[in-house]
């Protein structure tokens, strides 16, 4: 049956339960894959290890994604319980907490999980490498993990490291682990060297040997659940079997042809071998596990195949299934009880009569080869021997007790006086024809702990808390069972070494002692809670028939059956002798009838009648049944079958007591016999003594709580008091410090103020300071600019004065050319033209009249004009000193007011600083600095109008000054025009007279010398009047100049005496 766990978390793992093959023994195959982002078909989810917990029907695997299941094979459930994420290396249960398990994952780390909740419980960092291997110990409380590099020793309880192994860099470490139900690790090396070390002490308790010859090169160990033998397996076909008693290879067991290597070994657990593992199991490279007898070196079945073989296999403690987690990938099931359908089968009769037979070695069992020790006869011990090899053919001819001939056995325990301890639990279990009633007795279980076994701990401690646990269960079963033994306070010290025995097969050892209470313990609770009076009244007559005299001795010191009798009774002779004696004891007790017991009582009061005879206190003979004593218990035996022959059939208890009747199948028998109305009563009573001890433990827990609660309040209040006296001392002392602070602030306040009136005075003397400068060295910037602007009209002055002269001289010189001209024109005149005198003095005093005239019309424009710039200068002399009379007087009003509002400011911050308080400072000097600003405005806006009436006076007196250029200019050109009209009727006179003098001139010849000089006159005169007019253009594009440069110039920003 194959089951696929894609896209699951829980559910069942086979909807009709699978048949086991015979063949093989696959129960079901389980697998995973994921769907691919690459392809159509699903890729395989790789399991990689797998590990049973205690109860034997419930595993955990993991895979290589980190996916951890629950698989539950008696519920049919499987459940994811977490995602680790990383591959899982190893698994481990057992723990103390029986949901808890361990797991290794690939990022080297060990966590323990709840299976049940899967919740984290812990996290354990440590190794360096993958951890590959856990053991935890028998006891729960301790944890070896192994990896290729070290060992660490885990404690449980705290998590945390206890020990770690440091081995040498040469030797790798191949795996440690602890004995089943030791306190002993084994660890073993790649070097084949194996040591043994202890857990409390953590020193090597011993080695063993390496066997000589080839090295074994060991890879796989397994140890058997006893302890007491260790396989080793490694690159070979030969297994090695140790003895860890004698610590000595006590076998060598070859593998078949086609094993090469040994990759994994498994003891098998075996139920009728009372620990004693013989199966063994093989993992070889060709993935098929072999399961081969270790005792006859026979292999029984094999599971895998080479086309899919097992990577890895695990066991559960009860040996029903088997897990193998293969190469590709699933997990296979197998049912062992198929694979070995014959092992199950009971072993062949004890009795069989063979001739001429040797002893076998390998065959005999511990008890014989004790026995042979401890007896000097040797047939003896052929006989056991012989006993213990009986054959095969008795096996169909005697079916009275599940196959087994009673009598034969009957004559075994007769003549050995015990049952071969290899194969007691089998006997019993035979002879006493248990059912084995699985249901009923997992009914009785499921019903918990009984209330009357809750504290058992408490009534009956015991060391092993496992040994507790499983007494507690198989008492709590017999309780639910009949309400008596809910009430029978010796049942615990009844039960306990039968639990002791059976403690891995609870349903045996249930039914044991169920038959043992019916059967021997008849009548036991007719007079309950009291002793069994009729039964200690037997034992009574038996003994004051078969030995009066000690019966008297007894009766003499006051000690009864209830004294001599019942604590043997009670505790099944468990406090009086050692495990052979009470197992020797019970062998011959369970193979007769139920009267046997109180036979046997009697027997050992009468083999202890020497120290007896010899107690005289009570406590003497109390301490005598309660403890150990040098009692033969072959005599005792030997005397108790002879008072079985020797009783009258009167005084035979087995004329009171029925003969031995077998338990039920499918459910057990109703047990009835005691008073029930006084153990309805004492259940009531037990019941109401309970409700009324859970209501004082109750009302305790309520009152311890409230106490809790008030010494919690009371420690609070204190507490809070304590603290509050803490932080009203903090605060006062805060308080202190804050008055401290605030003393020094206050004064470092007024150091503060002080200094910032000291700055404040020092930063008005020097407003005031540089007020002055600046305004001195405003006036002298005005007195240099004025200074400069006269001397700028004087050089402008001197300069027009020194251009007319350089123009007159010019002008000069020109006259003096043309004088010169004239006089050389007027020397050729009179040597060319004497006889013309007249004409030319005429001509001369004429030109010499219009030069006296052309001079006095131009002195007449220059003084004219002269008059006009001495005119124009006045009066922007005259404006630029009454501008500056303004402005200085502008200045000294604004000073004024200035000086009168901050004397006004000054008498009001006076008045503030006096009357107001410190906090008021600041609003004051904001509002001094509003005041100031204000003025600072005030003042730029006055300055500011004052230069623009200074400016819109300028440019009046510019546009006054370019009217009247203007009107010189017109002037000028107006003379100019007049002078050259002068000039036309001058040249008009000059043309009349030599009109009028035709006749004169006719006569005479042409003169070229008089055109000539009259040509040159004009042109020089035409030249002058164009440099003329171009040196007024000057002078008036000079003015403009310097009116546009005026006008633009403005005066220096003014400076606020005071700064925000």
């Amino acid at each position: 049956m194959d089951i696929d766990l894609t896209d699951k978390k829980s559910g069942k793992i086979w909807h009709r339960k699978p048949n086991a093959s015979k063949d093989d023994g696959l129960m079901v195959k389980i697998k995973r894959s994921a769907a691919s982002a690459f392809s159509v078909s699903s890729r395989t989810i790789y399991f990689m290890k797998a590990c049973f917990d205690s109860g034997c029907d419930r595993f955990v695997a993991g895979d290589h994604q980190g996916h951890i299941y629950l698989f539950d094979l008696s519920k049919n459930r499987f459940q994811l319980i977490t995602k680790t994420g990383q591959p899982c290396t190893a698994f481990a249960f057992n723990l103390q907490r029986k949901n808890e398990f361990l797991v290794a994952l690939g990022d080297y780390s060990l966590q323990c999980f709840d299976a049940e909740k899967g919740e984290l419980v812990a996290w354990m960092k440590g190794h360096e490498s993958a951890i590959h291997s856990i053991s935890v110990h028998s006891s729960g409380r301790y944890a070896v993990t192994t990896s290729a590099e070290t060992t660490h020793l885990w404690d449980l309880d705290t998590f945390q490291q206890k020990h770690k192994l440091n081995i040498k860099e040469d030797v790798g470490l191949l795996q440690a682990f602890f004995l089943p139900n030791s306190d002993t690790i084994i660890t073993c090396f790649r070097d084949d060297t194996i040591f043994a070390w202890d857990l409390e002490s953590m020193s090597c308790t011993f080695q063993l040997p390496i066997p000589p010859g080839r090295s074994p090169q060991y890879r796989a160990f397994a140890a058997s659940r006893d302890a007491r033998y260790l396989v080793a397996g490694g690159k070979s076909r030969f297994i090695h079997l140790w003895s860890l008693d004698s610590r000595k290879l006590i076998r060598v067991i070859e593998m078949p042809a086609k094993v090469k290597s040994i990759r994994q070994l498994e003891f098998l657990p075996d139920s009728y071998q009372k620990g004693v593992d013989q199966i063994l199991g093989v993992l070889s490279q060709d993935g098929i596990m072999r399961f081969i007898n270790t005792d006859m070196c026979k292999l029984l079945f094999d599971i895998g195949a080479t086309d899919a073989g097992i990577k890895s296999v695990t066991t559960g403690f009860g040996g029903r299934h088997v897990v193998a987690v293969t190469e590709d990938g699933n997990l296979q099931i197998y049912s062992v009880q198929a694979l070995a359908a014959d092992l199950n089968k009971p072993p062949p009769p004890l009795m069989k009569v063979v001739t001429g037979n040797t002893l076998s070695d390998t065959l005999s069992t511990e008890s014989s080869m004790r026995r042979s020790k401890a007896t000097a006869s040797q047939s003896s011990s052929r006989r056991a021997a012989s006993a213990d090899r009986a054959g095969d053919s008795d096996d169909k001819e005697n079916s009275e007790i599940g196959g087994l001939n009673k009598e034969k056995l009957f004559t075994i325990l007769k003549g050995y006086g015990e049952y071969p301890s290899k194969y007691r639990m089998f006997i019993w279990r035979k002879i006493l024809q248990l059912p084995e009633n699985f249901s009923a007795y997992a009914a009785l279980v499921d019903k918990g702990a009984h209330p009357a076994y809750s504290k058992l701990h408490e009534i009956y401690p015991i060391k092993s808390r496992k040994l507790l646990r499983i007494l507690q269960r198989i008492l709590s079963a017999l309780a639910h069972w009949s309400p008596i033994f809910g009430e029978t306070q010796y049942l615990p010290s009844f039960a306990f070494p039968f639990v002791k025995l059976f403690q891995n097969n609870h349903l045996v050892c249930f039914e044991l002692i169920a038959s043992i209470l019916v059967n021997w313990g008849q009548h036991w609770f007719e007079y309950f809670p009291n002793p069994p009076i009729n039964v200690l009244g037997m034992i009574e007559n038996l003994l004051a028939h078969h030995d009066p005299q000690l019966l008297q001795h007894l009766v003499r010191k006051g000690v009864t059956s209830e004294i001599y009798a019942w604590p043997l009774l009670e505790t099944v002779f468990s406090e009086v002798l050692t495990q052979d004696e009470w197992l020797m004891l019970w062998d011959n007790v369970l193979s007769n009838h139920p009267a046997f017991l109180l036979v046997a009582t009697v027997a050992y009061n009468m083999c202890s009648r020497g120290p007896l005879m010899k107690c005289s206190e009570l406590d003497d003979f109390k301490f005598f049944f309660h403890h150990r004593n040098a009692v033969n218990m072959k005599q005792v035996m030997k005397e108790t079958y002879r008072l079985m022959e020797a009783t009258p059939e009167d005084l035979h208890p087995h004329n009171k007591l029925e003969a031995f009747t077998a338990l039920t199948k499918g459910n057990y028998p109703v047990f009835n016999k005691y008073p029930k109305f006084i153990v309805d009563y004492q259940v009531q009573e037990r019941e109401r003594i309970r409700q009324e001890e859970l209501d004082y433990l109750r009302q305790k827990r309520v009152t311890l709580d409230v106490q809790k609660e008030t010494i919690q309040k009371q420690q609070e209040e204190e507490q809070w008091y304590r603290q509050q006296q803490l932080l009203l001392e903090a605060e006062e002392k805060r308080r202190r410090m804050i008055q401290e602070e605030e003393a020094k602030l206050a004064e470092q306040r007024k150091r503060v103020l002080a200094m910032n009136r000291e700055v404040k005075m020092k930063e008005l003397t020097l407003l005031e300071a540089g007020r002055r400068k600046f305004l001195s060295f405003q006036k002298e910037q005005r007195e240099v600019e004025l200074k400069r602007l006269d001397d700028e009209l004087q050089r402008k002055a001197l300069q027009r004065d020194q251009e007319t002269e350089v123009a007159i001289q010019e002008a000069e010189i020109k006259n003096m050319e043309l004088q010169l001209q004239k006089k050389l024109f007027e020397q050729e005149l009179y040597r060319e033209f004497a006889a013309q005198s007249q004409v030319l003095r005429t001509e001369q005093d004429m030109h010499r009249k219009q030069t006296e005239l052309e001079d006095r019309l131009r002195s007449r424009l220059e003084g004219a004009e002269r008059d006009r710039e001495l005119e124009a200068r006045k009066r922007m002399e005259q404006n630029l000193a009454s501008a500056a009379q303004h402005n200085i007087d502008m200045w000294a009003h604004k000073e004024l007011d200035h000086k009168h509002r901050m004397s006004e400011l000054d008498r009001e911050a006076e008045g503030l600083k006096v009357a107001g308080l410190t906090a008021k400072n600041r609003a004051l000097e904001s509002e001094v600095y509003g005041l100031m600003n204000n003025l600072h405005l005030q003042k730029e806006t006055e300055t500011a109008l004052g230069y623009d009436e200074i400016a819109a006076g300028r440019i009046q007196g510019e546009g006054s000054k370019d009217r009247r250029m203007r009107t010189a200019e017109e002037e000028l050109l107006e003379g100019r025009h007049h002078t050259l009209d002068l000039v036309d009727v001058v040249e008009e006179a000059e043309q009349r007279p030599r009109a009028a003098g035709r006749d004169y001139t006719e006569l005479l010849p042409p003169d070229s010398s008089l055109d000539a000089s009259r040509v040159s006159f004009e042109r020089n005169r035409r030249a002058f009047d164009d440099k003329e007019i171009a040196l007024l253009n000057e002078v008036r594009l000079l003015r403009q100049r310097l009116a546009t440069e005026n006008r633009n110039k403005r005066p220096p920003p003014l400076v606020s005496g005071i700064s925000d």
